[in-house]
């Protein structure tokens, strides 16, 4: 997600360029050496190796449900919840009413007593907790505020043939519900709840769902977070009634249908597929939507000159239904205006199938450099992904121009008016790109902001590398203090800092200030050095592959990440674990004592002194300059300091050496680079 045009300059984590990685980490042929390892010095009064390389204790424990190759276990299970929405917008008083019935299925072996939902419009409201949080970005001023969901009715209807709907007991608790059941819920049984509200749209500050007006006076409404939803019932702690702070979503898998009536003036941009597309849109609209469908150039559906004609709808007064169809998502949302320019493109997907990338957007964001190029972002950001980690699962990707601006949602995001250029390209790329997580693997966002944040920032550096051949690149747009520093060298900084969380601390309890270093950048960078510097590419991309595919459509743990890539990628990485994600420590090489084995004959070798000053261990390039200006590339590997913070490393050389040098490339947050240098 996105929050401001400040923040949207920091969400993209920083990394060095992928054609520069590339060739440093794969060195040419004859030069790449792996040192032995002598027994040489122990433990030093900065570093423990018993410390980084103890074993790392998984935060969940490895069951039926899950197993300890990180896949999922033989029993894993999940519950269900199918919704069936018939939601209306009065534009008069900006008031959204639903008529919403769930149906909920109980896949677990418990036996359930109550249902627990989401109520997160109650954020809105002027007691909510989220007014009182000290953290939380997008709270509501706190001269604004709304009545919250207001119910209306709430009634279960029995899984049986002519069960009549009764009425529920229900207590709500700021952005949580609490549904008591006359009979408990068996194993396998179902149970439909059936629910009546309505509230009013907040306005701009509402952040997530909102309505105001366009330059031109259209009113935009972005609706999300807009219904009482099912909480998840899992195997980790049972229900999940975490309440909305300010951190997103954790929600069941289901089928949608829902309907929405609006005013016959406006366009409805949804979730998931248009059904009755013969209803809503013209002739002509039909007509350049299906040539959309098999065009990989932008086709524009209804243009800036026709917003003001009434022609462009099939109808000219009252209201009109949109009904739109998503299988197997975890949300829906969606957005109305009058004042839409709408246009859409193929997308072409793996085995030959194709979905729609589509935009919609005022007319003041119809600058040749803005919005009429997201759907080519779109389309090649959903390409890329789809080949590189999962296929694209759903017809259409839809983002949409409004005031909810950099948000993401199965299926469709909003991004901001005004993007535009390289902003435009960087906000569209990293919203898509939560499709995959967490919208297809979907980790607890409340708990885990990391597992969905840094994970979608990791795969946005390589889009930024392959879109028009890095017209973008590199995606260097985050830094957690001004000035030139590299990437690995941001990191630095934020690990140095002593108020600084871990990144495996609840996600609420991150204060703004480290959010984006810690929960964006640092989760992203951990990715890229496990897959430039510690796996590799072709052992990396297989096991994470291998867990996204594994847990599509299903909700992982830390722990089920942290095993999988253990298991598929062939290494213990507890040294890792420890140093990077369960502390902030820091890394310090340092590089000494450049001498030749014989003083009066540099061809006989010579040997460094390379000493381990952090806690932090991660594999180095040691870079070995000769006088005639070639050069020499030694990687150490993290075991280098399994037993030791001192180590010798003999240089095969043949020639006068003019200085060896640890990470030249600045790959690795060393938070000391005045020592990294030595000469003879």
């Amino acid at each position: 997600m996105q929050h401001s045009r400040a923040m949207r300059r920091s969400v993209i984590a920083a990394a060095v360029a992928f054609t520069a990685t590339l060739a440093l980490a794969q060195p040419p042929e004859g030069q790449q050496r792996r040192p032995q390892l002598p027994d040489t010095g122990g433990p030093s009064a900065t570093y423990d190796p018993l410390k980084t390389f103890a074993p790392f204790q998984m935060p969940q424990t490895a069951n039926i449900y899950r197993s300890g190759n990180g896949a999922p276990g033989p029993n894993y299970w999940q519950n269900q919840a199918d919704y069936e929405m018939h939601a209306s917008i009065d534009t008069a008083t900006q008031t959204l009413s639903n008529d919403e019935t769930i149906t909920y299925t109980n896949n677990s072996p418990d036996t359930l007593n109550s249902l627990w939902l989401q109520v997160e419009q109650n954020t809105y409201r002027l007691d909510a907790r989220a007014r009182n949080f000290a953290g939380g970005s997008r709270r509501a001023p706190a001269d604004q505020f709304t009545e919250g969901t207001v119910f209306e009715s709430v009634e279960l209807i029995a899984n049986a043939k002519g069960a009549k709907p009764e009425k529920a007991t229900y207590i709500v608790s700021d952005t949580r519900a609490r549904i008591d059941l006359p009979t408990p819920l068996a194993r396998n049984g179902q149970i439909k709840i059936h629910i009546r509200y309505h509230y009013k749209v907040p306005g701009r500050w509402g952040g997530r769902t909102s309505v105001d007006k366009s330059r031109d006076g259209y009113e935009i409404y972005d609706i999300a977070q807009w219904y009482p939803r099912m909480c998840v019932y899992d195997d980790v702690r049972g229900w999940d009634t975490q309440p909305y702070l300010g951190n997103e979503f954790y929600t069941e898998f289901g089928n949608y249908d829902y309907y929405v009536t609006v005013p016959s003036n406006m366009l409805v941009a949804g979730s998931g597929l248009l059904v009755n597309e013969k209803d809503v849109l013209t002739k002509k609209q039909q007509d350049l939507l299906a040539k959309a469908r098999t065009s990989d150039a932008t086709v524009v559906i209804r243009s800036v000159d026709e917003i003001k004609d009434p022609n462009s709808r099939p109808k000219k007064d009252g209201t009109l239904t949109w009904h739109y169809h998503m299988d197997r998502t975890r949300d829906a949302v969606f957005s109305a205006s009058a004042g839409f320019v709408w246009d859409a493109a193929k997308i072409n997907l793996p085995a030959g199938k194709t979905a729609l990338s589509q935009s919609f957007y005022p007319a003041e964001s119809a600058d040749p450099d803005a919005w009429p190029m997201v759907t080519e972002y779109t389309k090649d950001t959903v390409e890329n992904f789809s080949r590189d980690w999962y296929p694209y699962p759903w017809p259409v990707m839809t983002n949409v121009a409004g005031f909810s601006s950099g948000m993401e949602y199965p299926s469709m995001v909003f991004d901001g008016i005004r993007d535009k250029g390289k902003g435009s390209f960087v906000v569209t790329a990293h919203e898509v790109g939560h499709t995959w997580f967490p919208m297809i693997v979907q980790s607890n966002e409340r708990r885990d902001a990391w597992m969905d944040e840094g994970f979608n920032t990791f795969i946005d550096i390589y889009e930024s590398d392959y879109y028009k051949n890095g017209k973008y690149a590199p995606k260097r747009d985050g830094e957690y203090a001004p000035g030139p520093d590299s990437p690995a060298d941001q990191i630095a900084k934020v690990i140095a800092d002593p108020q600084a969380p871990t990144i495996l601390s609840r996600a609420d309890a991150i204060r703004e200030k480290y959010r984006h270093p810690v929960t964006y950048f640092k989760s992203a960078e951990g990715l890229w050095l496990l897959r430039e510097d510690i796996l590799g590419h072709n052992v990396f991309d297989r096991a994470f592959r291998k867990y996204v595919s594994d847990w599509a459509f299903k909700h992982p743990t830390p722990s089920d990440f942290f095993r999988e890539m253990e298991s598929e990628g062939g290494e213990d990485l507890s040294y890792f674990w420890h140093g990077w994600y369960e502390n902030n420590w820091s890394l310090d090489l340092a590089a000494k004592d450049v001498k030749y084995t014989d003083a009066a004959d540099p061809s006989k070798g010579a040997k460094v002194t390379i000493e381990q000053n952090g806690q932090l261990v991660l594999p180095a390039w040691v870079v070995v300059k000769y006088e005639d200006g070639t050069d020499l590339k030694i990687k150490l590997p993290a075991e280098t300091w399994l037993q030791k913070a001192k180590y010798d490393l003999a240089l095969p050389t043949t020639k006068k050496i003019a200085s060896v040098t640890i990470d030249p490339d600045q790959r690795i947050p060393d938070s000391n680079r005045s020592n990294n240098t030595a000469k003879p």
